[in-house]
């Protein structure tokens, strides 16, 4: 399997990703909200700069030093020593190949070794269950389903 990595997205990175991004059904449940997605710089740097705050990291997950994918640790709450995580892959050319996975497993590592969080949340849309899959491969338990979503955590070892 093709090994991925993170880094912190940097400006340049989040315009890579999203010159070849492609919006995924899977993850609308209301179809009505869906639309393939139209690249524009103004709209990525308001999107990067959005994602610049102190309860979050941004990270590219990148292949072979390009961008595929997207992860967040955001919510980060330091006092409860929990966040949750996000993860998006750029289009299905780089989907069901294990990177995101690969990904999320960093993820949590960072979180619990340098972070120091005690739990990680998640949530899929409730349609969207190869996600919901990986979640429960990498250890999260099901906590609730509660309208269009379901809710994960993942505790520290």
């Amino acid at each position: 399997m093709d090994q991925i990595s993170l880094c912190v997205m940097t400006r340049e990175l989040c315009h890579q990703l999203y010159q070849g991004w492609e919006n995924d059904p899977a993850i609308y449940m209301d179809m009505g909200l869906f639309s393939p997605y139209r690249y524009s710089k103004e709209a990525v740097d308001r999107y990067f700069d959005a994602k610049q705050t102190p309860d979050r990291v941004l990270f590219a997950i990148l292949k072979d030093g390009a961008p595929v994918g997207e992860l967040q640790l955001k919510q980060i709450d330091r006092e409860k020593r929990e966040c949750a995580l996000s993860v998006h892959m750029q289009n299905d050319g780089v989907k069901g190949r294990g990177y995101g996975t690969q990904a999320e497993r960093l993820a949590l590592r960072y979180a619990f070794d340098v972070l120091d969080m005690a739990a990680v949340n998640a949530d899929t849309v409730i349609k969207n269950t190869r996600s919901q899959h990986i979640l429960e491969k990498l250890g999260f338990q099901h906590v609730r389903d509660e309208g269009d979503f379901r809710y994960y955590r993942r505790r520290r070892e």
